[in-house]
Formats: structure tokens, C-alpha cells, sequence
């Protein structure tokens, strides 16, 4: 309790941590020493070869396309082969040409409804593994710059800041 009777929290720091925690929400903790997620830890030094790109797109999405693109190929084959492509007219091609870009609209929209997840591989002991993955971009960057402040931190030594840290050089005069 300070002064005023008002109850003051401790730091936040993780018992058997070195330093502070860099980021905590349910089921991701990272401080400069670990990088927990769900059950799975690691140790930040263990952690090399970082990087981030995109997950698989929406399975559903993904049969849809094929779906709609397998039958509207069908349909042309059938026209071709019977003729009935030289029996249509100028707006009856420009519909069939409308129709055939609804794969590429599905696409579109699919991965505007579902898009594909972040994720923030690494290598941890000789085998590359999945870190993190999240549907949100803002906790999912959060997460990222964490994970990369940590390694700075474990990096310089503890440094938390070398740059603010030292003493700028200045010539006598």
C-alpha cells in the first residue's frame, strides 16, 4: 500500500523468469527468457531463423473454387463439343465470359470472409517448427515484436536498451 491507502501492484515478472514480461494475454506469455504458448515453452536462446507468412487458404473456400471452376469447364467442353458455341450470340458470350471469372470472384471473397492465418515459424533445435499462429493481425504482430524484443534483450547480454544506455562520445574542445 502506498501513501494514499491505495493498494500497489508488484511488477509483473513470471517466477523463474529472468526479467519482465514483454507480453501476456490467456495461453501466450512472452518474457525475455521464455516464449510459452498453450502447453508448449521455449527458451528464447534456443529460438533461430525466425520468420512469418501466411497460413493455407480456408479449406471450404478452396473446394468451392475447384467446384465451381470443374463444372463451368464442363459446361464449355460440352458446348464445344456439340456445337453450341457457333449457335450464341455476341450477350450470350459475354455472359458465358462473366460467368467463367466467378471462380476467381469466389476466391476473392472467400479469403476476404476467412483469410488465411499468420504465422510465425523458427527453428528450435535443429528442426523448424510452428511458434504461433493467430487470425488476428494486431495480436499476432504484438506477439511478433515480443518474441523479437526478447531475442535483443538475450542477444545484448540483459541490455534492455545499449543504445540508451551508454554514453554518447564527444570530442574536447
Amino acid at each position: 500500500m502506498d501513501r494514499e491507502g491505495a493498494r500497489v501492484r508488484p511488477p509483473r515478472t513470471v517466477p523463474g523468469a529472468r526479467s519482465t514480461l514483454l507480453y501476456a494475454r490467456p495461453g501466450i506469455i512472452v518474457t525475455v527468457d521464455r516464449f510459452t504458448v498453450g502447453r508448449t515453452s521455449y527458451r528464447i536462446a534456443d529460438l533461430t531463423h525466425l520468420r512469418t507468412t501466411r497460413g493455407p487458404h480456408d479449406r471450404i473456400a478452396v473446394r468451392a473454387v475447384v467446384l465451381t471452376a470443374s463444372m463451368l469447364g464442363g459446361v464449355a467442353m460440352l458446348l464445344g463439343f456439340t456445337g453450341g458455341l457457333q449457335r450464341l450470340t455476341a450477350g450470350a458470350y459475354l455472359i458465358l465470359g462473366a460467368v467463367l471469372l466467378l471462380p476467381a470472384a469466389l476466391a476473392l471473397v472467400g479469403d476476404r470472409w476467412r483469410p488465411p492465418p499468420h504465422e510465425l515459424w523458427g527453428w528450435h533445435r535443429g528442426a523448424e517448427v510452428l511458434l504461433f499462429s493467430a487470425d488476428d493481425e494486431r495480436q499476432f504482430g504484438q506477439v511478433t515484436r515480443a518474441l523479437l524484443r526478447a531475442r535483443e534483450v538475450n542477444r545484448y547480454g540483459g541490455w534492455v536498451d545499449p543504445l540508451a544506455s551508454a554514453d554518447p562520445w564527444r570530442p574536447s574542445r
